[in-house]
C-alpha cells in the first residue's frame, strides 16, 4: 500500500480535479491518495466525482480555503 500526495494549493478548477484523477489512475487498490488544496469548489467537487467513481472518502478536513482530503482507491 503507497500513500500519494497531491498538492494543488493556489489552483482553481478544473485542476485539482483533474490532478486528482490523475493520481487515482496511478494507483492500485487500497493506495491512499491526501490532495491539498485551496480552492473552495474544489473541496466539493473533488469527494463527489470519489462517489461517482464508487472509492471510499476516507475524510474531508479544513476551511474551505485550506483543506486535505483523504481516498482510498
Amino acid at each position: 500500500m503507497a500513500e500519494i500526495r497531491v498538492v494543488v494549493r493556489g489552483e482553481i478548477c478544473p485542476v485539482p480535479l483533474v490532478e486528482t484523477r490523475k493520481a487515482l489512475r496511478k494507483a492500485v487498490p487500497g493506495d491512499i491518495v491526501e490532495v491539498v488544496g485551496t480552492h473552495p469548489a474544489s473541496k466539493k467537487e473533488i469527494p463527489m466525482a470519489v462517489e461517482a467513481l464508487n472509492l471510499e472518502l476516507l475524510s474531508v478536513e479544513g476551511a474551505d480555503t485550506d483543506w486535505t482530503i483523504r481516498i482510498r482507491r
